[in-house]
């Protein structure tokens, strides 16, 4: 039986998360992605590309800074699809803002979606997998942002966001190594996906060795792999995968 995957933050074409959705799926896995505020057809024309390649495929609207985003994913995955074996959370919410413009409700809003959100699914999907667990492996792949590799320059309450998921996923992983759950982190640096223009490209191409920009599918191969059976041994690290990335 295919296992099932649940992919966060797939709400564009050329997003992270939806790189995942097609690797995943050319894995042989069954795919449930969430989105947010996406385009009218863009959710449809993912679920109908994905269940062409032979696998089922379902998606869900949800805004991950509501308290119940967590749990309303979990309880739809297994109407849906039944119970899940692979955790990606890509989504994230990001808003610059230097120390002077740092306050509370900005803080919240980062800490709503990037760590109650992540950290809820974590916990709830362990659970579940723990309760009706099968013969098969359970992974876990949470995605930061490089923010331990040097500064980040007026992106201190995303930082510190981002930060708290290392951690929580270092320990986290020796909770649940014994359950057969693989936990890691994947940092895959500046990324061509939703967010850059062209003047952010040409500033940051230079600071790239391998002559490109990393494309989304970069991270979704590594993923693939870390969720894949020949990546089972490894848990409880954060992988850069930068292309080695210059930070000056």
């Amino acid at each position: 039986m295919a296992k099932i995957a649940i992919i966060t933050g797939v709400s564009y074409p050329r997003s992270i998360g939806t790189a995942v959705c097609r690797r995943l799926a050319e894995q042989g896995m069954d795919i449930f992605f969430t989105y947010w505020r996406a385009g009218e057809t863009w959710p449809d024309q993912l679920m109908n590309e994905i269940t062409e390649t032979g696998v089922r495929c379902k998606g869900l609207e949800v805004d991950l800074e509501q308290s119940e985003a967590a749990e309303a994913i979990l309880q739809e995955v297994q109407q849906q699809l039944g119970v899940p074996a692979v955790l990606i959370n890509c989504a994230a919410f990001s808003e610059n803002g230097n120390y002077t413009e740092l306050d509370a409700v900005q803080l919240d809003r980062h800490y709503a979606v990037n760590m109650r959100s992540v950290f809820l699914l974590c916990t709830g999907f362990a659970r579940l997998f723990k309760e009706k667990k099968t013969d098969s492996n359970g992974s876990i792949v949470n995605l930061t942002s490089g923010q331990s590799q040097g500064p980040m320059p007026d992106e201190l309450a995303y930082i510190a966001t981002k930060g708290a998921i290392t951690a929580f996923t270092q320990s986290l992983a020796a909770d649940l190594a014994s359950l057969g759950i693989n936990v890691n982190a994947v940092n895959p640096g500046p990324t061509d996906s939703t967010w850059m223009t062209g003047d952010i490209r040409q500033h940051l191409l230079p600071k790239f060795p391998k002559g490109r920009i990393g494309e989304p599918d970069d991270a979704a191969r590594l993923i693939s792999f870390l969720v894949g059976e020949d990546g089972y041994w490894v848990t409880g690290q954060e992988i850069h995968s930068e292309g080695g990335f210059i930070r000056k």
